[in-house]
């Protein structure tokens, strides 16, 4: 197995809004999450948010602590929520316990000094475990989460192509945490708009993962002020960072699935600042 990451530092909002095109998928894209046999991830400053991908086939797959961590274990000082987006079922071993996901099941791990490691229950169908980890103060018992536990919200409308289905997964009514929360929303057929009227919540940060995609459509984010805002063209199994002070929303060219996980100071889902649709420029 091979374990890869990067540091991405956190961007002033009057710099980010001069980033030329290639600056911002630099800065806040991330682009592959998900290879044989390997953890990826990036970790960011924006609340020191973890965003990572694993794809067990051949081998079982350890969470290790990267350098910057500089803690024995990964989750020393810090909790996991993972979501299994490959068709493949994922066995995670987390010290003694473990869990099988299915697709679109997900798993909170409390912080602790955990061994976790990722495999997969058929190599020829893998899974592909996307995770986001946030710091902790405390330590909450390991739980797994389906749809069918989750909150879940049907929003929207055909004709203004955004009905969804908004799954709260890991979120502080389904299970304690200490900062992250973390669902899952699926846009129906014929829809392709989130997340608009745009908003921003300046107490967190948030990471958009984009699935369910096929493989020759592509998802158009929005980011940036709201005075301000820019976009980065995106594929399936890609992640996008959101900092405090941007907006978080996307259009695709095909209805699609994406997880978003939030860190900072407020478990408050509910806490957003929207802008009207025509206010945006």
């Amino acid at each position: 197995m091979k374990t890869n990451y990067e540091l991405r530092y956190a961007s002033h909002p009057e710099d980010a809004c001069h980033y030329d095109t290639a600056r911002l998928r630099r800065d806040f894209l991330i682009e592959t999450l998900f290879t044989a046999d390997e953890v990826n991830m990036v970790y960011s400053m924006y609340d020191r948010m973890i965003v990572g991908g694993a794809m067990p086939v051949n081998e079982e797959l350890k969470l290790e602590a990267i350098d910057p961590l500089k803690a024995p274990f990964f989750t020393t000082r810090r909790e996991v929520g993972i979501f299994n987006v490959g068709q493949g079922t994922a066995i995670v071993r987390v010290g003694d316990e473990v869990f099988e996901l299915a697709y679109k099941e997900a798993l909170y791990i409390g912080s602790g000094d955990h061994d976790v490691t990722f495999a997969s229950k058929d190599a020829a169908c893998p899974a592909k475990l996307y995770f986001n980890s946030t710091t902790a103060h405390t330590s909450y018992p390991c739980k797994k989460v389906t749809k069918e536990s989750a909150v879940s919200v049907h929003m929207g409308e055909l004709e203004m192509s955004n009905e969804r289905t908004i799954n709260k997964m890991l979120v502080n009514q389904v299970l304690p945490t200490c900062q992250l929360q973390m669902g899952m929303t699926e846009l129906a057929a014929g829809s392709v708009w989130n997340t608009m009227p745009a908003h921003v919540h300046s107490r967190r940060m948030e990471a958009y993962f984009y699935f369910d995609l096929p493989s020759d459509q592509a998802v158009c984010h929005f980011m940036g002020e709201p005075q301000e805002t820019r976009h980065i063209w995106m594929r399936g199994d890609q992640a996008v960072l959101s900092p405090e002070w941007s907006i978080h929303s996307a259009a695709a060219t095909h209805n699609y699935t994406f997880i978003w996980g939030m860190g900072g100071e407020n478990l408050d889902y509910g806490d957003q600042d929207f802008f009207k649709i025509t206010d945006l420029k």
